[in-house]
């Protein structure tokens, strides 16, 4: 792949360069929200990047706190911070704090979500293609029916990058008259517990005739799942991303469909690397040139997902994603004996 090359060369060219010239180097990580499993294990992925290139690593967790994010990225620059990574809570919020990283001229890396500004360097895996492979797994297990689309929060760009390209795979169907859309909601902050309160509803308002839920991603998904399981409907064809061990023993165990995984670790992996390279005024080998649909330019990265169902549940495995009893609990599928 050519992102795997670029990164290869420019791992390579940081070695050669050697600690010295990196070890002064500091790069501050702002994550929007902690608690969320995923972000752990892109935190250990940055880590090792920067520990390879020997700079340094210093964090703050806004708590879901825009207002919070704000403030935590003015410590990280009075901190040091030669280079930002930001994970926007409020991506359009967060933009006063990418002007203050360019007053100090310290570069800002978007890490996974977009933040609509020319001087961002935006990273992320490719969410519009996330949306499709989503779709199209439970389209392909529910042809025809009643679908509820269950979408990320408001305030992440992903969200509506995601919803694009699930209707791009659904909208033939819709056109036939084989897919009616009985319920759509944003889920605020991506928080399971409201994405389970917003399938309730949808429920109760379509007297549980629902055939087939595209959620967004694994934590939507486990409240969605539970929403289901508690009306007797396990097992409707569900939706998700990221990877989430609960999900993929959720697919393991028939209660999800797909949970399309972005290995978190070639991300962070990517982002503490690109990160050294713009601290030290470098271009990036492999960035390309990307226009928002806002139409801002920015130099970007994307990173391939690969979409995980029953059929090919070994590639987590084999990857050391996730250990073959934590995966196959309760499951009675062929991988899994």
């Amino acid at each position: 792949m050519k992102f795997a090359t670029g990164i290869s060369a420019l791992a390579l060219s940081l070695a050669m360069a050697g600690g010295a010239l990196a070890a002064d180097l500091t790069v501050g990580v702002s994550w929007s929200n902690f608690q969320e499993e995923r972000w752990k294990t892109d935190e250990a992925a940055i880590k090792a990047a920067l520990d390879a290139a020997g700079a340094a690593y210093i964090s703050a967790d806004a708590q879901s706190s825009s207002a919070k994010q704000l403030a935590d990225i003015e410590s990280l620059i009075a901190q040091g911070a030669d280079a930002l990574i930001i994970l926007g809570q409020d991506t359009a919020a967060v933009i006063p704090a990418v002007q203050a990283a360019a007053d100090e001229e310290i570069p800002v890396i978007a890490y996974d979500r977009l933040i609509e500004d020319s001087r961002a360097f935006y990273l992320t895996f490719d969410n519009v293609e996330v949306g499709r492979m989503q779709a199209r797994a439970v389209l392909e297990a529910m042809p025809k029916g009643n679908y509820v689309m269950i979408k990320g929060s408001p305030t992440d760009p992903n969200a509506d990058f995601l919803r694009g390209g699930q209707q791009e795979i659904i909208q033939a169907a819709i056109d036939a008259g084989d897919i009616t859309i009985v319920g759509e909601a944003y889920t605020d902050g991506w928080v399971p517990a409201n994405a389970q309160r917003n399938m309730e509803q949808i429920l109760t308002a379509n007297d549980n005739k629902v055939d087939a839920v595209i959620a967004s991603n694994d934590g939507t998904a486990g409240g969605v799942v539970a929403a289901l399981t508690a009306q007797g409907l396990e097992g409707l064809p569900v939706s998700g991303q990221d990877g989430d061990h609960a999900a993929l023993n959720r697919v393991a165990t028939g209660t999800q469909t797909v949970s399309v995984w972005k290995d978190a670790r070639e991300l962070g992996k990517a982002a503490g690397t690109i990160a050294v390279a713009l601290a030290k005024g470098e271009s990036v080998d492999g960035a390309v040139e990307w226009t928002s649909p806002g139409g801002t330019t920015m130099n970007s990265m994307f990173l391939a997902p690969v979409p995980i169902t029953a059929d090919n549940l070994n590639v987590v495995i084999d990857a050391g994603w996730i250990a073959k009893d934590a995966l196959c609990a309760g499951s009675e599928l062929e991988v899994c004996k």
